[in-house]
């Protein structure tokens, strides 16, 4: 081969060493974001449910999410015991 091809042959291994290099940090970088991202949507998922829980708590305690809980379960009691 002759001199300018050892160096194109040269240049291009260099560069697609450089993107191999690249692409497998990228890799790595990527793969721990989603390890925290997954922590986060675990947390965001707790917070969720705690929050559900402070909004049944609120509606038990107000006069008309009392009235309507206490008709629901009188009424699905009231069904439940006429299908059998």
């Amino acid at each position: 081969m002759n001199t300018a091809e050892w160096i194109l042959v040269m240049f291009l291994s260099v560069t697609l060493l450089i993107f191999l290099v690249l692409a497998i940090v990228l890799t790595v970088r990527l793969i721990g974001i989603t390890k925290e991202v997954k922590k986060i949507v675990i947390t965001g998922q707790g917070i969720a449910d705690k929050a559900d829980d402070i909004v049944d708590n609120v509606k038990d305690m107000t006069s008309i999410g009392g009235i309507v809980k206490t008709f629901t379960e009188k009424y699905t009691k009231d069904k439940s015991k006429h299908k059998k």
